[in-house]
């Protein structure tokens, strides 16, 4: 299997933000939001996999995390509580994920940058 288990956590996370609507049942902009948060995330993340020297995919991915775990503060959607905690859980773990990734990255962009 190809590229860093950060990145693979990132894409499953991703995936689950994405199609969450389907557990949670919440419909309108909220939805929307977390779908193309999700897709994005999965984006940066195969981006990340095919292409790990690439430091601003780390970056946009913690961005996204950061983005979808204030995203029930922001869209006003606390009150659905499924929808909320798996904003607030994967937009967590997605942001993490984003962290820990980054020295990796930079490591090999580094290394990619001496030969």
């Amino acid at each position: 299997m190809k590229g860093r288990w950060e990145d693979w956590v990132a894409v499953v996370a991703g995936v689950a933000v994405a199609i969450s609507w389907i557990w949670h049942g919440m419909l309108g902009i909220g939805m929307a939001a977390m779908l193309i948060l999700g897709v994005l995330t999965v984006l940066a993340a195969v981006i990340s996999i095919t292409r790990p020297g690439m430091i601003a995919t780390e970056v946009v991915t913690l961005a996204l995390g950061a983005l979808l775990f204030l995203s029930p503060w922001l869209l006003a959607f606390t009150d659905t509580m499924a929808a909320a905690w798996t904003a607030w859980i994967a937009g967590a773990v997605i942001a993490v994920m984003g962290i820990v990734s980054l020295p990796m990255a930079n490591t090999t962009h580094r290394r990619a940058a001496t030969r």
